[in-house]
């Protein structure tokens, strides 16, 4: 099960593979929730979604113009128009029962408005010209033209989302059209345990200040909003460093959560407790540590089936775990896959030396210099603890665990986690 704390890492494995070794044992379906349609944005479905309608519900006009039967068209032209008569102006939202259009016979229609009886098509405004009720079509149409047909967006019976699909803003509208009101989405419930005598809350040095060689603990909102920003619902709890409230707090949260994360007391120091504590539970699998830099002590274990995140305490290690860590088992647990960032190449401004057969995460600067070339600067190749170099810089270089670097002056490939930087 891999290595507890005071051991130290004997071995540490790629991600890739402590990846596919904890799916082998995920045997829990997170928590699902029926919500309101407007509810479900950011969400994940957990029901695959099948239209009980035909979308539109009927054919409609495409364009503003006149419906007409298009045998009625045929041979039209500029010098030889055929002359139908008006029998009236049919909007969006009117019954169109009430203009059938016989032989010789048109109807002015609005785009969206039904096709009324007797037409199979709509002829443009641009290609007539209206003389009183009487109206000269200069261009034939063929039966459908300008006319979206019934089912056309939808068809009744179709799959239209799978389920653990990331529902976005306008799939609320496609879902509203079909007469979707609510729909079922994951929304696991996860514990977020912090850890650390050290710690202090933000909102306790509002008064007093920050007491001399304590931390302000501000990874616990960045993973509550990452764990927010895939649908999970995240209860908090800061523990000191004993090991045996760790233990007993983690075995409780599992009873009534879909997954655990932990925040310190994943290295292998004397007073990192919580690998001790999480391997007192025999949990099915432990993996400590993992061949990742930074986050070498991201830890993960699974007990009944549920996964027990154990994160380095410092706020850029915690956030790489989460990355190739959490966010992957628990999409997985929902049936969803990631979707990919925006990657832009560019040039490096000076040499990335990393550790051979370990994956590194390098925080860059990736800028548009005034040649218009894309140039990628590192900004710091160590500090697991150093949170504003993601906030001054807008990318990630990974550096892959056959290599050993990047050279001044490669072209290397850069996830952006910020727009483009324009150099000034």
């Amino acid at each position: 099960m891999g290595d507890v704390a005071g051991k130290g890492f004997r071995e540490v494995k790629p991600v890739d593979v402590v990846l596919r070794e904890v799916l082998m044992f995920i045997k829990h379906t997170p928590n699902v929730t029926e919500v309101d349609l407007i509810d479900a944005v950011g969400k994940y479905l957990a029901e695959d979604v099948y239209s009980n309608v035909n979308v539109p519900p009927f054919n409609r006009s495409a364009v503003d113009g006149y419906a007409v039967r298009s045998i009625d068209t045929f041979g039209a032209s500029p010098t030889n128009p055929s002359i139908l008569r008006v029998k009236g102006y049919l909007p969006v939202g009117e019954e169109p029962g009430k203009y059938p259009v016989n032989q010789g016979e048109a109807v002015e229609i609005a785009t969206g408005a039904p096709l009324p009886p007797g037409a199979d098509a709509v002829v443009m405004y641009e290609n007539t010209g209206r003389r009183g009720d009487y109206v000269e079509v200069y261009r034939p149409v063929a039966p459908m033209d300008n006319v979206s047909r019934m089912g056309e967006d939808v068809a009744k019976g179709e799959l239209i989302f799978r389920k653990g699909t990331l529902i976005k803003p306008w799939d609320l509208g496609v879902l509203a059209s079909m007469g979707v009101v609510k729909v079922k989405v994951y929304e696991p419930k996860v514990m977020l345990i912090v850890t650390g005598n050290e710690l202090v809350e933000v909102e306790d040095t509002l008064k007093g200040g920050l007491p001399p060689g304590r931390v302000i603990n501000s990874t616990r909102f960045v993973l509550t909003a990452m764990l927010r920003g895939i649908g999970c619902t995240v209860d908090y709890l800061k523990l000191p460093d004993d090991e045996q409230a760790i233990r007993d707090h983690v075995s409780k949260a599992l009873i009534n959560h879909d997954a655990v994360v932990t925040t310190g007391g994943a290295s292998v120091g004397r007073i990192d407790y919580t690998i001790r504590a999480v391997a007192d539970l025999k949990p099915e699998y432990l993996n400590h540590g993992l061949a990742i830099r930074p986050g070498k002590p991201n830890s993960v274990a699974v007990k009944d089936g549920k996964p027990v995140f154990m994160l380095s305490g410092f706020p850029v290690a915690s956030l790489t775990g989460f990355e190739v860590l959490v966010k992957p088992i628990l999409l997985h647990m929902m049936n969803a896959v990631d979707e990919p960032r925006p990657r832009i190449r560019g040039i490096l401004t000076r040499r990335v030396a990393t550790p051979i057969n370990t994956r590194s995460f390098v925080r860059v600067r990736a800028y548009l210099g005034k040649d218009g070339k894309v140039y990628v600067e590192p900004l710091a190749l160590t500090g697991s603890g150093v949170l504003t170099t993601l906030v001054k810089g807008n990318g990630i270089l990974t550096v892959p665990e056959n290599r050993e670097g990047y050279d001044e002056g490669d072209e290397v490939e850069v996830e952006l986690i910020r727009p483009l930087f324009t150099e000034q």
